[in-house]
């Protein structure tokens, strides 16, 4: 059984983004409850701020300038889709360096692999704006980290949340280190994704699903086309953004995933980056499958 680790940063709680929105406290409460109901206590890998120096490796110095005075004087963000409160702030902080947090312990081998449940999500962040109730780029954050920092040469990013990930696909487009890869409904928002998009080293690979796209197609995909280049790609550590709002009850999208196709998703990773995953939540908005797929995707980290 592999050691899998799980970063759960209560602070999340505290990011309150209003009556009614769908990326409320409420998605982490739900994980947690799920772990509970199944008698699941997972090992805490406990998450540090990300620094200035990491968000910078992303992002613009006045994008981090505004998100920190948006949230500490309570004002409002252009996009509206994207609330913050004062508690956001370090909720932010602790999301992106808990991305960080996680790659560390499992480059140090103090686990095999890593969740991390927590919000704000960050997909669509781009260097220089927020957008899609995301303050930050998480996964991106955690890839500039494993590069620059730790020093790998390859860094695989996997992202099957039902919406494309802008942001990520803005900051690493026309890296040849960082393989960016999407399986994402479309059209749908934000607009982008689309299959021509290869980037100036063809290491961006979109797979846009159409609405009502069975789950069998989505496993096939990653079987006979993300499998392949990422065989080729050679990453030396795989991050997921692992969102679960392609589940069929899921609001927000019009698929048809169950928690067991997630179970599965996730261990057709198993071999990539000989094993050295970390997984970051994006998206899910029905509670009930919100948890159930992140049990289902922890469970098989664990296989």
């Amino acid at each position: 059984m592999a050691r899998t680790g799980l970063v759960y940063a209560k602070e999340g709680l505290l990011h309150d983004t209003g009556l009614r929105h769908p990326e409320c406290p409420a998605r982490l409460t739900a994980i947690q409850n799920a772990f509970d109901n199944a008698g699941i206590n997972p090992p805490l890998i406990p998450a540090t701020k990300a620094t200035i120096e990491d968000l910078l490796r992303v992002h613009t110095k006045e994008h981090i300038d505004t998100i920190e005075h948006t949230c500490k004087t309570n004002a409002r963000y252009p996009d509206p889709d994207t609330t913050m409160v004062p508690a956001s702030w370090d909720a932010a902080l602790l999301a992106a360096g808990g991305a960080i947090a996680s790659c560390s312990a499992v480059l140090d081998i103090q686990f095999d692999n890593a969740f991390c449940a927590t919000r704000p999500p960050g997909h669509h962040a781009e260097s220089d704006r927020a957008m899609g109730f995301c303050l930050f780029n998480n996964v991106a954050v955690a890839a500039y980290w494993l590069r620059n920092v730790a020093g790998l040469k390859r860094v695989a990013i996997l992202d099957w949340d039902v919406h494309h990930g802008n942001g990520t696909q803005h900051s690493t487009y026309n890296d040849p280190s960082i393989y960016y890869i999407s399986l994402h409904q479309f059209p749908h928002y934000p607009g982008t994704g689309r299959a021509e998009e290869r980037g100036e080293a063809n290491t961006n690979l979109n797979i846009p699903m159409p609405p009502n796209t069975p789950a069998e197609v989505w496993l096939d995909a990653v079987e006979r086309a993300v499998l392949p280049e990422l065989e080729a790609f050679d990453p030396d550590f795989l991050l997921i953004s692992c969102g679960f709002d392609a589940h069929r009850l899921d609001p927000l999208s019009d698929q048809n995933l169950e928690a067991s196709d997630y179970a599965r998703l996730t261990q057709m990773t198993k071999n990539v980056a000989n094993g050295r995953r970390v997984s970051l939540l994006e998206g899910g908005y029905n509670l009930e499958a919100l948890g159930e797929s992140a049990l289902a995707h922890f469970t098989a980290l664990q296989e």
